[in-house]
């Protein structure tokens, strides 16, 4: 069968080459995808011998919200050992013979030393799960990604076609770390882990109030993590594909999604237990953050984030410059709000950098990350607002949250 998937991709699409590329070669799962499955899960594994018969389990059974069995049918799920040098893909072997209607497949490789990394293997099984609905001729359908040492919800898959049938074109879902992992921790570093967890719900909490997002409207949270996140076939093409990044691949795509425009949805629905290790597959990961927070626990050092004022502040100023843009992008006068030399001032950056990324984005997200760059490189909102304990800065957030609900709210978006 010949792919007609190069004269599918339209000119107009972001990084065409890569996608293009990617069809060059031969399909690495050989068995075609039944016509009724519109969802391909990817599961990228490297020595996961102790977790993997969990986390395919959890795929092999899902239900539906009134617990009726899901059709086997309907998905598929793809994984992909990279240099395991356990029993990983024995496992997945096994599996598939003890359920023949489960549709699993395994890619087995080892690849080289600048390639084994699990930015490049996500790339790898995503592209895969692309080009086999091209190849059947499918437009539409949905790649969802979960790891090795990860375990879905029974109800996952339905939490994902509620939020599609919603209208969203990417969804990230609510990851939580297994309890007696976490329990293993010791005491200073679960704490710091919780209160990080808890710093970052605030925050969306209060986005909720100054700027929030239409279509991601609470409740909702923040993550969109390789272990749980779910987009469509063409909003996947629409990005130009997966950043095969050494690490943070994840992070990327959904600034990539957001700087496109794509309704994402982070939904509470959608859920995924994952490990709480603290010996990492991937640099800069869970792993590595869990390591962060032991170190400063043993050398009695506290974590530092933004404080709170400054997370508000940052709030309302990308709130104004929501309204300045909507008015740029329509042709319309702006009327109200500040001027764009104030929006500087409050985003603090330079005027001459904010007009050339106002009129240089094609979208408000894109311009929005545009300017966060230019704050990190410019360094002023650093040397203005400094760095405090988490601990004080969620006291304060709890605080600001509190007044804002106190208001109506239309003068908790209008103060």
């Amino acid at each position: 069968m010949q792919s007609n998937c190069k004269e599918a991709i339209p000119d107009f699409w972001p990084n065409k080459l890569h996608l293009t590329a990617t069809f060059s070669v031969p399909l690495l799962v050989r068995r075609l995808p039944l016509p009724q499955s519109l969802i391909s899960v990817i599961v990228p594994v490297r020595d996961e011998a102790k977790t993997l018969r969990m986390t395919l389990s959890a795929l092999a059974h899902q239900v539906d919200f009134q617990g009726h069995p899901i059709p086997p049918s309907q998905y598929e799920v793809i994984v992909f050992a990279n240099n395991c040098t356990d029993e990983s893909a024995a496992i997945v072997r096994q599996f598939a013979r003890q359920h023949p209607e489960f549709q699993l497949h395994l890619i087995e490789q080892s690849l080289s030393p600048e390639d084994a990394h699990i930015g490049r293997v996500r790339q790898i099984l995503m592209d895969e799960a692309y080009r086999r609905r091209c190849w059947v001729g499918q437009s539409v359908g949905i790649i969802a990604s979960t790891d090795g040492d990860s375990t879905v919800d029974k109800r996952w898959i339905a939490a994902m076609l509620y939020e599609f049938e919603r209208g969203a074109d990417a969804v990230g879902g609510r990851t939580v770390t297994q309890r007696a992992e976490r329990h293993a921790l010791d005491v200073q570093t679960r704490a710091t882990y919780l209160r990080f967890v808890g710093y970052r719900y605030l925050i969306k909490q209060l986005e909720d109030h100054l700027d929030p997002d239409p279509f991601d409207c609470p409740p909702r949270h923040y993550q969109f993590f390789g272990a749980n996140f779910a987009v469509t076939y063409q909003m996947y093409a629409l990005a130009g594909g997966l950043p095969p990044l050494p690490t943070g691949e994840d992070v990327a795509f959904h600034k990539a999604l957001l700087a496109l425009g794509a309704r994402v949805r982070h939904s509470v629905l959608m859920r995924a237990t994952t490990s709480a290790r603290q010996q990492g597959r991937a640099s800069l990961g869970l792993a590595d953050r869990l390591a962060q927070f032991q170190h400063l626990s043993q050398r009695q050092q506290v974590f530092l984030v933004e404080p709170g004022a400054a997370v508000e502040a940052k709030l309302r100023a990308r709130r104004d410059l929501r309204r300045y843009w909507r008015c740029y992008s329509t042709g319309r006068p702006v009327l109200v709000g500040p001027s764009l030399a104030t929006l500087a001032t409050h985003l603090a950056v330079p005027l001459t950098r904010l007009q050339q990324a106002v009129e240089q984005s094609s979208s408000f997200m894109e311009l929005d990350q545009q300017i966060e760059q230019e704050r990190q490189t410019v360094g002023l909102w650093q040397q203005q607002w400094g760095s405090v304990a988490i601990d004080k800065a969620i006291a304060d957030l709890r605080l600001r949250l509190y007044r804002l609900r106190q208001q109506s709210p239309i003068a908790a978006g209008l103060s």
